[in-house]
């Protein structure tokens, strides 16, 4: 004689496996990916003799499927900390900031397919200018390439109006920033992207007031 209650269980067991199955092969392609990034450093000798040195450490990416479902859609959530070393008391200003390319190359130093949003670049070092962007969410069609900053300050003027930094100053022989979760939305773009970090720092002495760059290595957004 047939035990309809056993069937009845076993069949109950069977669907929940199915279930757990399924969930187990589609959770993966729906999670965040976690990119441990290398950094860098670079050391340059000034005119006058000052020697600087910029790190990039801790510095990691975490690719998030798109919000949009579509394949024109990127997100990413970056995190790093700048470090600048002087030889001397001098001081200066450090912008962090990020490129992001749509199937243009930027991992020569700079962008070839321009950097723009306020943001000069002679292929090395990058320069801010009058209204410079600042906040990751880019529309970016095929060969374009934009650069943005990390930090928004917001301070009173010497008119006590509001304005808004986008670097953090320092004074004496060392300074650093750091970020975490910064994002990088990216739409518009239906091929390959891909992003890099930068810090640029501004270094003032009593000789000498120069631009310094230390690019991070790219990575993909999918």
């Amino acid at each position: 004689m047939i035990d309809r209650t056993k069937l009845a269980r076993a069949a109950g067991l069977c669907a929940s496996a199915v279930i757990a199955m399924s969930l187990l092969s589609t959770g993966p392609a729906n999670a965040d990916t976690f990119v441990p990034l290398p950094g860098g450093e670079v050391t340059k000798t000034l005119s006058d003799g000052t020697v600087v040195t910029i790190r990039l450490v801790g510095e990691s990416a975490t690719i998030s499927p798109s919000l949009g479902a579509t394949p024109v859609h990127r997100n990413a959530w970056v995190s790093g900390s700048a470090q600048v070393e002087l030889s001397g008391a001098a001081g200066g200003s450090i912008f962090p900031g990020y490129t992001v390319g749509c199937q243009v190359n930027i991992a020569g130093g700079g962008a070839t397919g321009g950097v723009d949003g306020g943001v000069r670049s002679d292929g090395q070092n990058v320069r801010p200018s009058a209204g410079a962007n600042t906040g990751g969410n880019l529309t970016l069609g095929p060969g374009q390439a934009r650069s943005f900053y990390v930090l928004d300050l917001e301070q009173s003027d010497d008119f006590g109006n509001e304005s808004h930094k986008k670097r953090i100053r320092f004074r004496g022989d060392s300074g650093s920033v750091t970020w975490a979760d910064e994002t990088i939305g990216l739409s518009g773009c239906g091929g390959y992207a891909q992003a890099r970090a930068f810090v640029s720092v501004e270094v003032e002495t009593e000789n000498v007031i120069t631009w310094v760059t230390l690019w991070g290595a790219p990575f993909s957004l999918g």
